[in-house]
């Protein structure tokens, strides 16, 4: 077998498998007598260690996609494959632009984390040097509509309950927001970072719970679709929408919340404007209420961004978050009925997972 594995320092996060795990998990996925003939760890994400698999047998190169230790992986961030995997059915609006799963594994048998095989998405990575960056600017529009339209789709999906759709489950978003913050907390007082400023928020949103609970109807959010996870047709003329992939932070809840949201805010006056055209996901609510139940939701992301500036050893951008996450505090301390409008801090390098 060749491998080919990213090199990191010694204690990173990600750890990679070895060759003899890997021809095991596709002896089991595809036969005693299947042989892998290559194996090539792709750089592309922070969180699952993912490879693109060339096996006897096989037409296509397949992707396997390996969960870090149980051990360490975050409170916030627990069985994210098996979140992905149970989100599958409910994605099925979106099915053709989706990697299938062949196979999943939870049972720690062979690697001693969980693991999914699944098909190889053809395109270029919309990130990557042959994606956005390889056409002009203002052919980008299209991209940012297209990418409104499928977050539209995802939202239009209606579930049976609050929080992360493997759960657990609550009947009120209130309770589904202040779980999240809970654990989100408690992962940075591991992790030897001040979460004071996010129990802070925490408190607010508990005694204002009414503004979060006029949200009633769960629904689907991606949690994680943006530029770093779609796939582009390539060399097409203008950046054209392939395929989607990495869905594993989904959850039931207010689709403002959903980080596709987040990012479609972030630059306003930029290309991302036509995210919110009519034949794309159309013009967001722009309510008092829904503004200030927007900070919250940003104080929410900005304590996941400082978990994973941690996780990256990014100092600097551990200390940015502390600076956003005063402002946003100053405005969830005042009048809900008042103008709580405002740009966001920008993209994580990478995205999220």
């Amino acid at each position: 077998m060749e491998l080919r594995t990213v090199e990191r320092p010694a204690g990173a996060f990600q750890q990679s498998v070895g060759a003899a795990e890997i021809q095991a998990v596709c002896a089991r996925v595809f036969g005693r007598d299947a042989r892998v003939v290559s194996a090539v760890e792709l750089d592309g994400g922070m969180y699952n260690n993912t490879y693109r698999l060339t096996v006897t047998g096989q037409d296509r190169p397949v992707v396997l996609r390996v969960a870090p230790e149980p051990a360490r992986q975050f409170r916030s961030e627990r069985q994210l494959m098996r979140n992905e995997y149970a989100s599958l059915p409910w994605l099925s609006p979106i099915a053709s632009l989706m990697p299938k799963v062949i196979a999943a594994d939870w049972s720690h048998e062979l690697i001693g984390r969980d693991w999914m095989v699944q098909t190889l998405l053809d395109g270029a990575a919309a990130f990557g040097p042959r994606g956005l960056i390889a056409y002009p600017r203002e052919s980008w529009t299209g991209f940012f509509r297209r990418l409104g339209a499928i977050t539209r789709q995802v939202h239009a999906v209606r579930g049976p309950h609050f929080g992360p759709v493997n759960g657990p489950g609550y009947a009120r978003w209130s309770q589904a927001v202040a779980a999240s913050l809970a654990d989100i907390a408690a992962d940075l007082d591991g992790a030897g970072l001040d979460s004071a400023d996010l129990r802070k928020v925490a408190a607010v949103a508990a005694e204002r719970s009414e503004v979060l609970d006029r949200i009633t109807e769960p629904r689907l959010l991606a949690g994680d679709l943006w530029i770093v996870n779609v796939m582009l047709v390539e060399d097409a003329p203008e950046p054209t929408v392939s395929g989607v992939l990495d869905l594993d932070r989904t959850l039931w809840g207010d689709p403002a919340a959903d980080w596709t949201i987040r990012m479609a805010h972030a630059k306003p006056g930029t290309e991302r404007d036509a995210f919110w055209d009519a034949d794309g996901y159309g013009a967001p609510d722009g309510s008092a209420e829904a503004q200030w139940r927007g900070r919250v939701y940003e104080a929410r992301h900005l304590g996941a961004i400082r978990l994973e500036h941690h996780r990256l050893g990014d100092v600097e951008g551990v200390q940015g978050t502390y600076e956003d996450m005063a402002a946003i505090l100053g405005d969830l301390t005042g009048d809900p009925a008042g103008d709580l409008s405002g740009g966001l801090s920008g993209d994580l390098p990478g995205g999220l997972g």
